[in-house]
């Protein structure tokens, strides 16, 4: 019998489709010698600004800085106090302490994503920002969290894991006051390497992030403040520009895929499935289940070529760089009960009916189905 081999991710599909388009788009790139800020980066700010529904959209060199310079852009820094998940990547807390600002957690509720009641218990006097983190595909109840928050403190959506997704008919990056994204290979608009985008409506704040990524200046020699040298790269853009025509087709699959995902494991009852949020439309970045004996269950789907991957494995206080911040073990009870069960299981654009199937065969082995 052949081992089953099933990457967690194999972006191969996606590849084949832009391929031609981003040999054309480099080849002009390299004529024009147009490699910072180039005409192509405009382009593409511009569509996805239209995308998400907002007026403007800036490009930066990654999905960190992009959190960051939008928390600076908004005068976010040193003695205030953000609010963001225990359950999220590392960025995200580590944006906030670049800021010079204090990072303050929330647990999550049962579908993963950001628990606006826990957020009204952790608002001081110091509260300058809340950032919402749109985690595996949908988006976190920006609206619900602006409720339980004084009036005045902006709310931001950390949108990585949620291009393309859908709120109650808004689209995820138009849901805040600011947006930051990552466009990392592997997320559902992806890059080549690292590259991000920040996100709004507003002119001024839109202006001070223009500013904020070039050295402080919107023109060469002119230094308005200290900045970041944090610009999308053209080659970049180019790709972007070529992925964004495929993405609403590409999170059409993921959704196909995750409904086969539902009924191939609907049966197997140790197996706790993803949840979707009312009014959420999800775009499955990633598929992930809770299951019991998560390690165990990971290490022998992996030994037989299942790809597999855990997102995240320990919530930001337990993590040795963020102990500084007081918490103990307990202090986030749902999202260090989750970060023991959840596993991500292969889900990309192009995965076939097989590789899933042989994936739902795998885990019902392991579990004694």
């Amino acid at each position: 019998m052949t081992t089953p081999h099933v990457p967690l991710v194999d972006l191969s599909h996606q590849q084949q489709q832009i391929a031609a388009a981003i040999r054309e788009g480099f080849n002009r790139v390299i004529a024009e010698s147009s490699f910072i800020m180039g005409p192509q980066v405009g382009e593409f700010e511009s569509a996805w600004a239209k995308y998400c529904g907002v007026r403007f959209s800036m490009g930066v060199g990654n999905g960190t800085d992009a959190i960051e310079i939008a928390l600076r852009a908004a005068g976010v820094g040193s003695g205030d106090e953000v609010i963001i998940p225990a359950n999220t990547f590392v960025a995200t807390a580590g944006a906030v302490e670049r800021s010079g600002a204090r990072p303050v957690l929330a647990d999550c509720t049962e579908d993963f994503l950001l628990d606006p009641s826990d957020v009204a218990d952790r608002v001081t006097k110091r509260t300058k920002a809340v950032v919402g983190v749109h985690l595996y595909g949908q988006a976190a109840p920006i609206e619900a969290i602006r409720e339980v928050v004084p009036r005045g403190i902006p709310i931001f959506e950390d949108m990585a894991q949620a291009q393309g997704a859908m709120r109650h008919g808004a689209r995820a990056g138009s849901l805040g006051d600011m947006a930051a994204t990552s466009f990392y290979p592997g997320k559902n608009l992806g890059a080549y390497g690292d590259a991000g985008a920040v996100m709004t409506n507003s002119e001024l704040f839109a202006e001070r992030i223009r500013r904020l990524r070039n050295h402080g200046g919107n023109r060469r020699y002119e230094h308005l403040e200290v900045g970041f040298n944090s610009r999308l790269d053209t080659l970049q853009a180019v790709v972007l520009n070529a992925k964004l025509a495929f993405l609403d087709e590409w999170n059409r699959e993921r959704s196909e895929a995750s409904e086969l995902y539902r009924q191939l494991l609907s049966g197997q009852e140790a197996v706790r499935l993803p949840e979707v949020a009312e009014g959420n439309d999800h775009v499955f970045h990633l598929y992930v289940v809770r299951v019991p004996d998560r390690d165990r269950v990971a290490h022998v789907l992996t030994a037989a070529g299942i790809g597999v991957g855990i997102h995240y494995p320990t919530p930001i206080h337990l993590l040795p760089a963020y102990a500084h911040l007081g918490y103990s073990r307990g202090a986030f009870p749902v999202a260090e009960r989750h970060a023991g069960e959840i596993m991500s299981l292969p889900l990309f654009p192009g995965i076939t009916s097989s590789q899933q199937e042989e994936v739902a065969v795998a885990l019902g082995k392991v579990l004694g189905r």
